[in-house]
């Protein structure tokens, strides 16, 4: 009562709506940027179970937006790492770690064991998949976007509203992150904090769930607009009749010659195919490096040519290549269309 005592004294919340909260579960696909502010609030509400789910590691440029984290934290599990944090934040709520991305596999098995999804992920095969699995799942979830000084949410799902699905039903070739375009910490963090705050509404069944609309901000010009969704169900019935409907997005290399590695994780599209192509994420490199030829040059990409050569100075440093070249501007820069 001492705990959530400011709360409980709203007419939205009261003791019924603590209980609620108390038996509700939440999945937050992403700790980052999105994610750690959004798992904070929804501790500090009291949530009585909450699902972490994301399998990077914690580096020091996620430091000033993923506040979660601490400089200790860097090379650990965002998952792991988040969990023991919070659970010194609110020990009553019960945690659980999913150190794994999300797949077609998992998907529906894991967002079926919950009540509602916020997805704090900064890519659109995921967003996807999400979505689909959440129709199937019948379950609402929480989506937010950002795109350096402007972002996005709604809530999709929710009560046979709208869906993703609806908004955008074709996925464009090339994912916009952080890493490439670049965000001021605090936009993250505004945006995980009004989504936690959806949860909270749907959780309680209190105001107004921003379901149909989709809340634009700007974040440097101070002004943001809701615009409304209009339901799409032929979109709605393919999910329902096929199944989820993952988003692949094959393209060719300028240079099929050369040998590439790539160090995004499985789901960054889009994917280039060829023999000569390797598919290792950074997480993996240090147990199959022996999966990389050393005698001839190897093109090392990832999306933006950040990741990349951090690779190849793990690689250098540690095993000993020097036939490895980075690609600069990431693979955008080598392919065709």
């Amino acid at each position: 009562m001492s705990r959530y005592d400011r709360q409980i004294k709203l007419q939205e919340v009261g003791l019924d709506g603590q209980v609620k909260l108390r038996n509700a579960k939440v999945l937050i696909v992403g700790v980052g940027g999105l994610g750690c502010p959004a798992a904070m609030y929804l501790a500090g509400a009291g949530v009585g179970k909450i699902g972490l789910m994301d399998h990077d590691m914690v580096d020091v440029s996620n430091l000033h937006r993923q506040v979660l984290f601490l400089e200790s934290d860097v090379g650990r599990s965002k998952a792991v790492a988040a969990k023991q944090r919070l659970e010194k934040q609110n020990s009553d709520v019960q945690f659980s770690v999913y150190d794994e991305p999300l797949t077609v596999d998992n998907a529906e098995n894991i967002i079926q064991q919950y009540d509602v999804v916020l997805d704090g992920t900064d890519n659109f095969e995921t967003k996807y998949l999400i979505n689909d699995a959440c129709i199937l799942a019948n379950k609402p979830w929480v989506f937010a976007s950002i795109y350096k000084n402007e972002g996005q949410l709604s809530v999709f799902n929710y009560k046979n509203g709208p869906t993703y699905r609806c908004v955008f039903p074709k996925s464009t070739r090339q994912n916009i992150s952080c890493e490439a375009t670049g965000v001021l910490g605090v936009l993250p963090g505004i945006l995980g904090t009004l989504q936690a705050a959806e949860v909270l509404k749907i959780v309680l069944g209190a105001g107004e769930v921003l379901s149909g609309k989709l809340k634009l901000i700007n974040m440097m010009q101070a002004s943001e607009q809701t615009i409304k969704i209009n339901k799409r169900h032929e979109e709605i019935e393919k999910i329902r009749k096929h199944g989820i409907a993952p988003v692949y997005i094959d393209c060719d290399l300028k240079d099929k010659e050369h040998w590439y590695l790539d160090v995004r994780e499985v789901y960054e599209q889009p994917k280039p195919k060829g023999k000569k192509v390797l598919s290792i994420p950074m997480g993996d490199l240090t147990s199959r490096y022996q999966e990389i030829p050393n005698n001839q040059d190897v093109f090392v990409f990832c999306q933006s040519g950040k990741r990349s050569k951090n690779a190849i100075e793990i690689l250098k440093n540690e095993f000993g290549f020097h036939n490895l070249k980075n690609v600069e501007g990431g693979i955008e820069t080598i392919i065709d269309g």
